[in-house]
């Protein structure tokens, strides 16, 4: 009886603080503060979407921001009217309208075109950058193309273009433009001999009419003068082109009798005269 009554004097306690709990009256003060900290935070927002709206507007419409120069630097082929032409950007156009990543593909679509960077000088100034193709041969494909120093097939020639490049043979067409990544590699080769043959004294790149890529990848290079064949097989060209040079100035007045040259055999040069005899039958 003793615990019976002990319990219910506890749940009356129990009941009771609910009750005060229940009763405690609101913090006005409390509630005001964090609605005012809500209602500052929502209008701030509004405030600055708004405000922003009306800044864009301005810069939009605002005689300041119109372009009146366009730079172009980095043109060697190219002259300016020509890139100015590509790009498309008129005068008077307010800059923040301008498209810089498409004004660059624009400009690209030109073969001699490499890269090219595109930026807004302000307020009124366009500034576009270019980097240049630069040719090193002419890969024939029944077509005449340019081939870059990075060796890429980059243009076909036209009505005024240098011819004054030695001639490389021996591609398909096909493969070629396809971006045949063999293909790729040997064109990749080829620029790396015409590097060396740049930096040559004896028999240098002046010397040189045509690159011939064999299937396989064995290459040939065939000189200006008497258009004799050297042959330099898959690899090493360039210690293969040290032994020429150490008697080519003793071939170099029999270019016309010889048939070619072989630079295939360890530590030989391997000369065919053949050309003699053919002329001696005729």
């Amino acid at each position: 009886m003793r615990d019976l009554k002990k319990n219910q004097k506890q749940s009356r306690k129990v009941r009771q603080n609910k009750l005060n709990k229940q009763a405690k009256p609101l913090n006005w003060r409390k509630l005001l503060r964090r609605t005012l900290r809500v209602g500052t935070t929502v209008f701030s927002a509004v405030l600055i979407i708004v405000g922003g709206f009306f800044v864009t507007q301005l810069l939009l419409t605002s005689d300041l921001f119109r372009i009146d120069q366009i730079r172009v630097q980095g043109n060697q082929r190219l002259s300016e009217e020509q890139i100015e032409a590509l790009s498309d950007i008129e005068m008077g156009v307010n800059t923040f309208h301008l498209d810089l990543q498409l004004i660059g593909q624009k400009i690209e679509e030109n073969p001699w075109v490499k890269e090219v960077q595109v930026q807004r000088i302000f307020p009124r100034q366009v500034v576009i950058t270019l980097q240049e193709r630069e040719p090193v041969a002419i890969v024939n494909l029944g077509y005449l193309y340019y081939l870059d120093s990075q060796g890429e097939i980059f243009k076909v020639l036209g009505a005024g273009d240098n011819l004054d490049f030695p001639i490389v043979t021996g591609f398909n067409q096909e493969k070629a433009q396809q971006h045949d990544a063999e293909y790729a590699q040997y064109l990749r080769q080829i620029v790396a001999l015409l590097d060396d043959l740049k930096n040559r004294q004896l028999f240098s790149i002046d010397q040189v009419s045509e690159i011939h890529h064999e299937a396989g990848g064995q290459l040939s290079i065939y000189t200006l003068a008497g258009g004799v064949e050297v042959k330099l097989g898959y690899t090493g060209h360039s210690k293969k082109l040290d032994r020429l040079e150490k008697i080519y100035a003793q071939l170099q007045p029999k270019l016309q009798v010889l048939d070619y040259i072989d630079l295939n055999v360890n530590e030989k040069v391997i000369v065919r005269i053949e050309r003699l005899k053919k002329n001696g039958q005729s």
